[in-house]
């Protein structure tokens, strides 16, 4: 049997489909899109796609299921756009540019991989267009492994969990605002505080974090474009600064020839362009989702490229290439105190600190993303601590996941209380960056074999074939270069071994196939039982599967 369903669905046609379906499957789901659709444009959805994109487990009604509870399909191309604004522009292009001018050696080789950051974002945002235009619900590259990696059953599942729990947290924009000892714990304190009172705001008032997510995605254009035009003004010669040119001569002297270095910088830059997927990670809640998709991607990263590019060159423009190496992570910050003096700086520190704390969960909380793709796991019956139901509820407000929200605000707060921000910053990037390559290789290995398996799938869009190979290649160097010993022979984490971000990362998958293969394997051979999946559903419209204790089948 193929790894997808045939067949075409309207809200319609299905009394046709099923008189004209040639096995039972096709004709089950042919009975099942009489469902009644809602208000949340369901029926446009299922009009225009072919439902050949659900994976083995899901039919159309768990389909239709899956997409329940909340507040319904609320978001449009404007909303989607600032999602995606909102989430890239944060502590990355503030913070980053200083650890990278580090690591590469030369102005132009730091210019040179923004440029690379935008075409790997740009194919990868192509990919994920033509996975979620076949896939329209959330969950992002969850629901994409489910559909290509189906066997071993929930396998894929758990490695993604285990990685978007542990890894999926918001601390690494406060970590750069704690520089100096005296006010670390300050800015720490502070940064808890807003996490906290945010993780209520979206939990507690989803439409009003709507509207505040909308407001600071704005905001974070404005200030990236008072960093531009400043940057103008200093190229023009008519500041005190001595000598913008400085850096735009000779500007690939001293680059570094290490693969190493050239890996490590560009999980920095790809971090800095991270949140080009975020609306994969919430289609349930995107009006006509589609449309909405194709629209909302490409806007929303050009936005960002185009502006990440002109604001390095500002900073290149206000600073010597040794003084923004030994700013640390506040290349920003250098930057206004150049031009405006120390008061400018001080107030930009902790403007980003704030800014920083709020970025992911007013750009992530409100519609899920990351919390979203833990929420769909708790969904689909990944066994979490005091019951799935809770996590995957929409409690207490029927229309915000607040508990996913908790999920993800416990591991931030650890980062954030825990470790030195010197060494975490850089640290954190690494290692939330690797495993997602290994994502990001296993998807598009995935992409190439639904494309043999399935040619005849429906593919509301259809990723140029080269764009795929190169996102394909760059996740591979990403995936073995970090091996290689590094010019400086020590990395960018010292004392840190500069390898250990790649194990970190490789381990914590590995800990999601032991705890799959406790869940799924271990545990059911000594008791004698199999696990059989059930949906639920419960009082504020969510479905959540449930596995029950059966007869033993194959696993």
């Amino acid at each position: 049997m193929a790894i997808f369903s045939r067949f075409t669905l309207t809200a319609s046609n299905a009394t046709t489909t099923a008189a004209n379906s040639s096995s039972p499957l096709d004709t089950k789901h042919a009975e099942a899109s009489s469902v009644k659709f809602d208000s949340r444009d369901d029926a446009s959805v299922h009009s225009k796609v072919d439902v050949s994109f659900l994976s083995l487990h899901q039919a159309h009604e768990q389909f239709t299921k899956d997409i329940q509870g909340g507040m319904g399909r609320h978001l449009g191309v404007f909303s989607c756009t600032m999602l995606i604004v909102g989430r890239i522009i944060g502590t990355g292009i503030f913070s980053t540019p200083s650890s990278i001018l580090g690591s590469v050696g030369s102005v132009g080789a730091s210019l040179l991989l923004w440029v690379l950051g935008f075409a790997l974002s740009f194919c990868g945002l192509f990919i994920w267009l033509e996975l979620g235009t076949m896939i329209p619900r959330s969950g992002g590259e969850k629901v994409y492994l489910e559909a290509i990696y189906r066997r071993p059953r929930y396998l894929a599942t758990v490695i993604f969990a285990m990685n978007a729990i542990l890894l999926g947290f918001t601390a690494a924009g406060i970590l750069i605002a704690a520089q100096q000892p005296d006010p670390q714990w300050v800015v720490r304190g502070i940064a808890v505080g807003v996490i906290v009172f945010v993780t209520l705001l979206h939990g507690l008032t989803p439409r009003l974090g709507i509207f505040i997510m909308n407001t600071l995605s704005l905001f974070k254009i404005v200030i990236l474009l008072v960093i531009v035009i400043t940057g103008w003004v200093v190229l023009s010669g008519k500041t005190h600064i001595q000598d913008p040119h400085v850096n735009f001569r000779d500007v690939f002297a001293g680059s570094s020839h290490s693969g190493n270095d050239y890996a490590t910088a560009t999980f920095k830059v790809l971090f800095a362009y991270s949140g080009w997927s975020n609306v994969n990670y919430v289609l349930n809640d995107v009006k006509n989702p589609i449309r909405t998709l194709k629209i909302a991607g490409p806007l929303g990263l050009g936005i960002c490229a185009a502006l990440y590019l002109l604001a390095n060159v500002a900073y290149f423009a206000a600073a010597t290439k040794a003084d923004i190496v030994k700013s640390s992570v506040t290349v920003a910050s250098l930057f206004f105190k150049n031009v405006f003096g120390v008061k400018a700086e001080r107030a930009l520190s902790v403007l980003v600190a704030l800014r920083s704390s709020t970025n992911s969960l007013a750009g992530l909380a409100v519609f899920g993303t990351t919390n979203t793709a833990k929420t769909e796991l708790a969904k689909e019956g990944v066994p979490l601590p005091f019951g799935n139901r809770f996590w995957a509820s929409n409690w207490p407000t029927g229309k915000s996941p607040f508990p996913g929200l908790i999920i993800h605000l416990i591991p931030s707060v650890i980062v954030i209380l825990a470790p030195p921000p010197a060494v975490a910053y850089p640290f954190i990037l690494d290692v939330e960056g690797y495993p997602q390559q290994i994502i990001n290789f296993l998807i598009v290995i995935g992409l190439f074999w639904l494309r043999y398996k399935e040619p005849t799938a429906k593919r509301p869009f259809k990723v140029w074939l080269p764009f795929a190979v190169f996102f394909l290649a760059a996740a591979l160097f990403l995936i073995i270069a970090p091996f290689l010993r590094p010019a400086n022979r020590v990395g960018d984490t010292p004392p840190l071994p500069y390898y250990l971000y790649c194990l970190v990362g490789i381990g914590i998958m590995l800990l999601g196939v032991l705890y799959w293969a406790v869940w799924r394997v271990i545990l059911p051979s000594v008791f004698s039982y199999a696990l059989v999946p059930r949906k639920e559903q419960l009082d504020d419209g969510t479905f959540v599967t449930r596995d029950i204790p059966g007869a033993r089948t194959q696993i």
